[in-house]
């Protein structure tokens, strides 16, 4: 028989060196990963609702035009600014996603283009936003 001559670890040696408080610690990769499942769903329960409240023109037109006069509220233009960066974010994101996965040194480049991606949302978005709350508050 043999003994180990090993010492035991200290705690400090067998805990995790990752910050406590998230069950995410990946850094860009996996907040983009997360943030592309979210906006993902969101956008598929926008179209589900899109396509309900366009098949209540079949239903009754007075139906329909109750529901468009829901969407003319000024809390509807706010959402549709939300809705419109999940699109933005979901679509850079998946050019992002393709670029990593098709481009043999797309790994190497992840968190430059994680922020190519933030840096392109951004623009999209402070060129969208004052045009679209300018239409909906009225002031054309």
């Amino acid at each position: 028989m043999s003994t180990s001559t090993r010492p035991t670890p200290s705690i400090s040696e067998t805990t995790s060196k990752a910050p406590r408080g998230t069950l995410y610690r990946g850094g860009e990769g996996m907040w983009t990963w997360v943030l592309h499942r979210i906006t993902g769903i969101a956008i598929y329960f926008f179209l589900l609702v899109h396509v309900l409240d366009g098949a209540l023109i079949r239903v009754t037109p007075e139906a329909y035009d109750g529901v468009l006069g829901v969407y003319k509220n000024p809390i509807m233009g706010l959402g549709e600014v939300v809705l419109v960066g999940a699109i933005a974010f979901h679509a850079l994101n998946g050019l992002r996603i393709i670029l990593v996965d098709l481009w043999n040194k797309g790994t190497n480049y992840q968190r430059q283009l994680f922020y190519g991606v933030i840096g392109t949302w951004v623009v999209v978005m402070l060129l969208f936003t004052p045009r679209h709350l300018m239409n909906v508050f009225g002031a054309h």
